[in-house]
């Protein structure tokens, strides 16, 4: 028996996303392998720390890198550091901001959940423009001397009614403000591990448990060394407002092996692959009648990789989407999916593996036809 038999856990083929509820990704053997002989012997966390970031940041193109507990401890961390750059007086006063910078600028439509990460650090936001557009001269009142960064959150919200990247980083710039990048899930490509530091922006974080299969507790700061300096002393096992977001050696070494093999991917063969797969689910469903099938493009979180959007007639087919969506769910094996509007389904093969790209479309099938 597997260990979630033991639990009494279903285990789920994934073909929604690489959400963490689900677990992130699955992470290739010789991820698992690297954190195995890691477990094996102590080490001196802080020194890990650096040598494995500053291994991550040359095998990025990036001045300097932090291995978080995740992508929103890294916004955390990155909020702390920008503010307290490294002096041990504001370190110990966090999360009271009196007297400090206590002020990050983002843009109305790029607000989300994870402001949460940035706000825990005590922080107040100050937002600009509206969901329809954003105007240069709206960044350059919102700052002032209180302002400790800009937030710029990368994915789905993004282009939607913000300025362009290139003309925030511009202006704060001339202004000495951080930019801090959220591109949690924005790879692939794998330039985005640094097109964004490259452009100016002082950092930008990722998660380590998505398209990198590494560790799900894990992420990437990537960026300005002066910053990642200021966030050590932020982190643990220093006794700071990081010190619940503890990074284990496990993970530090697992995700260095899991960018390793990232940056050694073949993207195009991956697309191709997906691509193909998604084809051939609409080619199959669209034999069903009151079932139309059709590639969507981007995916979820605006990355270049194709979903095949499965919309449900119910009358012709006999059920409603929402059955479908529990039927598949409760099946044997459980399979996750998304959902769009009242009758859509999306399949996305991006967190698949071996041959759960047939099993998807049989059970499919299986239960439109039945």
């Amino acid at each position: 028996m597997s260990i979630y038999d033991q639990l009494g856990v279903r285990p789920l083929i994934n073909a929604n996303a690489t959400l963490t509820r689900l677990g992130g990704s699955i992470m290739p053997r010789q991820v698992v392998e690297a954190m195995a002989e890691a477990s094996r012997q102590f080490v001196d966390l802080p020194e890990l720390q650096r040598a494995v970031g500053e291994r991550i940041a040359k095998l990025t193109n990036n001045e300097a890198c932090y291995v978080s507990s995740g992508a929103a401890a890294g916004l955390t961390l990155a909020t702390a550091a920008c503010i307290t750059r490294g002096d041990p007086a504001a370190i110990a006063q966090l999360p009271d901001l009196t007297g400090l910078k206590n002020e990050v600028i983002i843009h109305k439509s790029h607000r989300n959940g994870y402001d949460h990460a940035v706000r825990q650090v005590g922080v107040k936001i100050v937002e600009i423009g509206s969901a329809v557009a954003t105007h240069p001269w709206e960044l350059e009142h919102a700052i002032n001397d209180k302002t400790a960064a800009i937030f710029w959150f990368q994915g789905g919200m993004t282009g939607r009614g913000d300025l362009p990247i290139e003309t925030v980083i511009e202006i704060a710039n001339r202004h000495d403000v951080p930019v801090v990048v959220d591109g949690a899930a924005q790879l692939l490509p794998k330039e985005n591990l640094w097109k964004w530091t490259q452009m100016g922006a002082a950092l930008a974080v990722f998660s380590g448990g998505k398209d990198l299969n590494g560790p799900q507790s894990s992420g990437l700061v990537l960026g300005r060394k002066d910053l990642i300096e200021a966030i050590r002393p932020n982190g643990s096992p220093n006794h700071s407002i990081g010190r619940p977001m503890k990074v284990g050696k496990e993970e530090m070494v697992g995700l260095l092996k899991a960018v390793e093999l990232y940056m050694a991917n073949d993207e195009e063969a991956r697309r191709s692959q997906d691509e193909e797969t998604v084809a051939g689910w609409c080619a199959a469903l669209n034999n069903v009648a009151g079932v139309n099938a059709q590639r969507s493009f981007p995916n979820e979180a605006g990355q270049p990789l194709p979903r095949a959007l499965v919309t449900i007639d119910a009358a012709k087919v006999g059920k409603s989407r929402d059955k479908i969506v529990d039927e598949l769910l409760s099946g044997s094996p459980a399979i996750s999916v998304s959902t769009n509007g009242a009758d859509g389904i999306y399949l996305n093969p991006w967190a698949l593996t071996d041959d759960e790209e047939e099993i998807v479309l049989a059970r499919m099938l299986a239960l439109l036809k039945k």
